[in-house]
């Protein structure tokens, strides 16, 4: 029996940051703690001054030239790392597609509780699609799906566009609303 050891994935995440003495280069170009540009110079001059600051050598951008280092806490730098990542996981909310079916011949209670979940949908921001099923015979009615397709449009036009116009899939009509950015 073979036993494996458990491993952290929250450690496992995290790349080798270089600095101090694994930086590998014959010159770079050196920041400071705050941003400010000191210039260009061999490795060993950056190292001894991050030395007398008492603060680490740090990798910034390996792939400039010279490569760029940064004059920092190594502990302050993961943070800021850390703090970067965590901005870019807000400002990347994806967007939901929700989708809310209709009948081809349906009642108006049942059309008006579905036109409120197609509002609550896009006030909330996320997208809409609206799919209607056409079963046996109704197919040769398409014109009551397109109809009830485009009085949803209508009763949203100030929350939300179409971004997908009605089409037919088969014996299925999709369309899909998106919200309107409010400013």
């Amino acid at each position: 029996m073979i036993r494996r050891k458990k491993t952290n994935n929250r450690h496992q995440s995290q790349k080798f940051i270089q600095a101090n003495h694994y930086i590998r280069f014959p010159e770079v170009r050196v920041l400071t703690e705050h941003g400010e540009m000191l210039g260009v110079m061999p490795t060993s001059e950056a190292l001894q001054k991050a030395q007398a600051a008492e603060k680490d050598l740090v990798l910034v951008t390996e792939g400039a030239k010279p490569p760029v280092v940064k004059i920092i806490d190594i502990a302050k730098h993961k943070y800021q790392l850390q703090q970067k990542k965590a901005e870019g996981r807000k400002k990347a909310k994806t967007q939901e597609i929700k989708e809310v079916r209709f009948t081809p011949f349906m009642g108006e209670g049942d059309f008006v509780s579905r036109l409120n979940k197609v509002k609550k949908f896009l006030e909330k921001g996320d997208k809409v699609r609206l799919s209607l099923q056409f079963r046996g015979r109704a197919i040769t009615k398409k014109e009551f799906g397109y109809d009830l397709f485009n009085r949803v449009v209508e009763e949203t036009a100030e929350i939300g566009t179409t971004e997908i116009i009605p089409k037919m899939m088969g014996k299925k009509l999709v369309a899909q609303l998106m919200p309107i950015k409010k400013k």
